[in-house]
């Protein structure tokens, strides 16, 4: 895994040239406003996300950059090695549903990669929507494909409308569309964005069948080259009566944690890797945090949040 002090000295390095360019100012961004809050994001890069066309996270990709060539991708790992291997610039991946939590698996998938950074965060609103085949009811429904998440924010609906129905789970709410297309089976529906119905010729059965209207989804963008912004990860690869102190120099250098999730971190019972979402980052905290030598730096990025339209 990275260095985090090689990682903290690359920050520190970019930190006076970013704030050159920062000190221009660059405004809030707008639903409408099809350039990133950020100037540090080139324009016209190849971004790898995890596919197929009508994912959520390729909504993300295409609301943080103003332009560049999006390529899907079939999994996260994909996609990652994308970046590590040059073949793209940058990946955009999921990381936390308000309702489905952590999305653990792709966040193992960042631990394990070497000198990939967090260099963004888009959090999109998400509106689930189960669509059939043309001329599909919902009466003919035994059967709803769709990714992991979109069954555990879909539960509540399903259990009021359509409580017999089995659930497939998918590697991706657009895969679980496109394989509803291709069946053309009136009794097997998916749950999925609303675009994936345009985009794959289905029909919508209803709209808005996540469990909360205020259901978010955020997601990550990532690069082989550390960037500057408010925001920060780290993990901590420790034992638990340890992130007390992690914690704590946190807020003492002035900085908020905003999101701390676990994975096992497989050497032994009580170890994990923590992952700490923090906003304040700053040079105090860089120095801090380097003390601790289980701690690594995974980067720092601006935040960028999608309005929801409403229904």
């Amino acid at each position: 895994m990275r260095s985090g002090k090689k990682a903290i000295a690359a920050w520190l390095a970019l930190l006076v040239l970013c704030a050159l360019v920062t000190a221009c100012g660059t405004g809030g961004r707008s639903n409408a406003d099809p350039a990133p809050a950020t100037p540090q994001i080139s324009e016209n890069a190849v971004i790898s996300y995890l596919g197929p066309e009508g994912t959520y996270t390729e909504e993300a990709a295409r609301f943080f950059f103003a332009a560049g060539t999006f390529q899907p991708k079939e999994t996260v790992d994909d996609a990652i090695a994308d970046v590590t291997t040059g073949a793209a610039d940058y990946a955009v991946i999921p990381q936390e549903n308000t309702l489905g939590g952590a999305v653990t698996n792709y966040i193992d998938a960042l631990i394990a990669q070497q000198d990939v950074y967090v260099v963004g965060e888009v959090i999109l609103p998400i509106n689930q929507t189960l669509m059939g085949v043309p001329g599909a009811s919902l009466e003919d429904v035994q059967t709803i494909c769709s990714h992991a998440q979109g069954i555990a924010q879909s539960a509540a609906w399903r259990s009021e409308h359509l409580p017999d129905a089995v659930t497939e789970e998918m590697a991706s709410t657009a895969a679980a569309a496109s394989f509803v297309a291709e069946t053309g089976d009136r009794t097997i529906a998916a749950i999925a964005a609303p675009g994936a119905a345009e985009l794959y010729g289905l029909s919508v059965l209803a709209e808005n069948v996540q469990i909360t209207d205020a259901n978010k989804t955020r997601f990550y963008v990532l690069s082989a080259s550390p960037l500057e912004g408010n925001h920060g990860v780290f993990v901590a690869s420790c034992e638990a009566n340890r992130i007390d102190d992690i914690i704590v120099e946190i807020h003492n250098a002035g900085a908020e944690l905003v999101t701390i999730h676990d994975r096992p971190e497989g050497s032994g019972l009580g170890a994990y890797h923590y992952i700490l979402e923090v906003e304040g980052i700053s040079d105090k905290l860089l120095k801090a945090i380097e003390t601790f030598p289980e701690v690594t730096y995974l980067g720092s990025f601006p935040v960028m949040e999608k309005q929801s339209q409403g229904k």
